[in-house]
């Protein structure tokens, strides 16, 4: 059950990234939005997504480095909100600077991958990623 928050501004990307997920056997809808003012919007049920049912995603992919408002931000407003806070955050970055990855820990992401250029190890790595927070991480009964 639940679905999994897609927030990534490059279109091959988030495909690449949906068809991964189903490669590696996820069952979780993937729900995309192309920056991270939609992402808040979506996660706090905001303007357009002011009437969606309630709850938190099972999983978000967050990608950094995207328009209007950046990952980080994204991050750390979910983070800082009682009401999300334990949603699961996975940043998916074309960066490999340390920086970005202590900024991202810094802000209690729970997880940190670089994009491989590889489709093949993309794809494992996307699919053993949505595996392990769906199906193996416990969240509860």
């Amino acid at each position: 059950s639940g679905y999994i928050l897609l927030a990534d501004d490059n279109p091959t990307d988030a495909e690449l990234t949906i068809r991964a997920l189903e490669i590696g056997g996820v069952k979780q809808q993937v729900v995309w939005v192309q920056d991270g003012e939609a992402a808040l919007d979506f996660v706090f049920r905001r303007g357009v997504y002011g009437q969606r049912a309630p709850g938190n995603p099972r999983l978000m992919l967050l990608d950094l480095h995207m328009p209007k408002i950046d990952g980080l931000d994204v991050l750390t407003q979910i983070k800082d909100d009682p009401r999300t806070r334990a949603t699961p955050i996975v940043i998916m970055s074309s960066s490999d600077q340390i920086c970005d990855m202590e900024r991202s820990y810094e802000r209690y992401a729970n997880g940190y991958i670089v994009k491989p250029v590889d489709f093949g190890e993309f794809t494992e790595h996307v699919s053993l990623l949505g595996r392990y927070w769906t199906t193996v991480n416990r969240t509860g009964p």
